[in-house]
């Protein structure tokens, strides 16, 4: 039987590719958006097989309040003594716009995700304007500090996650995990016009 799973390694950074960005306000005069990143439910379904083996997470879906879905996303934990359980961590969203049902899955799996700890760095990520097109799409991708950039050393146990020296003791070197804030509720509004 395979040993526990060394879930601290779901939160380890993405590669730039596996970042998705979304508007979430639009300024018509500057031709700018503000964007918020997400990472896309390929690469979270990558990070489950490659950290817990495809035969040890799974998903499920049930309808949400007013026509919403929650996801539930669950990792088969094995202790030290050898013996398991399925551990789940729901969250769920509205159906989306466009493709409302796929879209509704997809953001219940991501906010389902960050509740493992999968992606939540990017919350931290600074706020950035970019370019857009007439119809509010972006045509220019926003760069991610390297700070938010995998570290490409193997002998990181949990390569890119993010820690700050802690404050009780004032030594640098005692990493502390750094307390997401909770701007997923910004995703979920369409992109509204901003004077600037």
């Amino acid at each position: 039987m395979p040993g526990p799973i060394d879930l601290h390694r779901l939160q380890a950074f993405f590669d730039p590719e596996d970042i998705g960005w979304k508007p979430i306000a639009v300024s018509k005069k500057t031709g700018k958006a503000l964007v918020a990143a997400y990472v896309t439910n390929r690469a979270i379904m990558d990070r489950l097989d490659s950290v817990c083996g495809p035969e040890n997470w799974r998903n499920e879906f049930v309808s949400g309040p007013e026509g919403g879905v929650l996801c539930g996303l669950s990792i088969r934990i094995v202790r030290e003594d050898g013996t398991a359980e399925w551990v789940t961590k729901w969250d769920g969203a509205e159906n989306t716009d466009v493709e409302p049902v796929k879209g509704g899955l997809s953001s219940s799996m991501r906010r389902a995700a960050v509740q493992w700890g999968i992606g939540r760095y990017l919350y931290d990520l600074p706020s950035q304007w970019v370019s857009v097109d007439e119809r509010g799409r972006i045509t220019q991708t926003p760069p991610i500090p390297p700070e938010f950039r995998p570290r490409s050393s193997g002998d990181d146990p949990a390569p890119g996650v993010r820690s700050e020296a802690s404050p009780s003791d004032g030594d640098a070197s005692t990493p502390r995990r750094v307390r997401p804030r909770d701007p997923e509720a910004a995703r979920y509004f369409m992109p509204r016009q901003v004077k600037s």
